[in-house]
């Protein structure tokens, strides 16, 4: 287990804000993070191109970092140069060669990837496109023949592409290089030990989408009343859901066109 720690002084004294990294969650696999079949089929296709980047977007905590080290792990073997630059190195990959940023000697990430282009890599993972400069540089490396994986900090996969736009990077740069964004987000399960079918009321209803509410009536849910295999709160651990954007021609031509996230989202 390590501990990222923060702390800040406010007026009632230290705050201080720790982030617990299980050296664990470094380990899981594509198939233990909560990816449906069909679209882990998707994304298993998708890292194994030789060129091309992969974005993943969502908030700080949506486990991103684990899925791009699960990609990693997947792609990593003899055959592959695998090379990362990343803020802070959060797991160790056996096999891959790991860099991270200093700022105080220059070592940002445009100025890591630019090392790392010389070191003949065949997969490169970004922790985080932060600026034009990295992103342009992203893009060059999967121009000239090179897997890029990274992240970036957006609510929907669609908003990643207009994202970049905003930082300034050429429509038609983004539809040559980028061949999928995916969003993802973090969710608690149930606890299987004290996990109990119930049938919804009227509120918890309510909160359904009028089209989904007979479906949820007729479904099974389930819900936990705790036990002390959870400490009492219902859930234990928690699964990842995913929304995948395949950058296909159609897409494509929006991107050139410069069209908004709502309507890539149609």
């Amino acid at each position: 287990m390590d501990i990222r720690v923060s702390v800040i002084p406010t007026s009632g004294g230290e705050r201080v804000v720790l982030r617990l990294l299980d050296k664990g969650s470094g380990e899981l696999g594509l198939n233990e993070i909560g990816f449906c079949p069909e679209v882990l089929n998707h994304f298993r296709n998708l890292i194994k191109l030789a060129h091309g980047i992969i974005l993943l977007t969502g908030p700080t905590g949506s486990g991103k970092t684990t899925t791009l080290y699960a990609a990693l792990s997947e792609l990593n073997c003899e055959e592959r140069n695998i090379l990362t630059v990343e803020d802070p190195i959060e797991y160790q990959l056996p096999g891959v060669g790991q860099m991270q940023i200093k700022p105080k000697i220059n070592l940002t990430f445009a100025n890591c990837l630019r090392h790392i282009l010389r070191q003949d890599p065949d997969v490169i993972m970004i922790g985080e496109i932060r600026d034009i400069e990295t992103a342009e540089i992203a893009i060059q490396a999967s121009l000239t023949g090179h897997l890029v994986l990274s992240t970036l900090h957006t609510n929907d996969s669609a908003s990643a592409v207009t994202r970049l736009i905003d930082m300034g990077i050429e429509p038609y740069l983004i539809s040559s290089s980028v061949v999928a964004v995916m969003a993802q987000r973090l969710l608690r399960v149930i606890c299987p030990e004290c996990k109990r079918p119930y049938t919804p009321d009227e509120q918890v209803l309510s909160l359904w989408p009028e089209n989904e509410k007979a479906s949820a009536i007729k479904g099974q849910l389930y819900k936990g009343p705790g036990c002390e295999n959870c400490l009492d709160t219902g859930y234990l651990g928690r699964t990842g859901i995913f929304e995948l954007l395949v950058i296909d021609d159609d897409i494509k031509e929006l991107i050139s066109k410069r069209h908004g996230s709502h309507i890539i989202k149609e």
